[in-house]
């Protein structure tokens, strides 16, 4: 029998000169696609943070981390809108 869904951790960042309302609506977009397509464990975010290296010229960035089970094409849809 084929395997359904998996178990995934996702990590994104996003660009920390965004407004707190259109961060928030980013947060939201990909929460409901994750809840659209699985099931949301839990979502964690980070906040501002100093990257490792500037990515775009910018030193830091806002980090959400999320945990969810889904199909394993729901990731290749992710990065695709990311």
């Amino acid at each position: 029998m084929a395997k359904v869904s998996a178990k995934y951790e996702v990590l994104y960042i996003i660009n920390p000169n965004l407004a707190e309302d259109e961060t928030a609506a980013l947060v939201e977009k990909f929460k409901a696609m994750v809840e659209a397509e699985g099931t949301l464990t839990s979502i964690e975010e980070w906040g501002k943070r100093k990257l490792a290296y500037p990515i775009n010229d910018l030193p830091e960035g806002y980090y959400v981390l999320m945990t969810c089970e889904c199909k394993p094409e729901l990731p290749a849809e992710l990065d695709r809108v990311f």
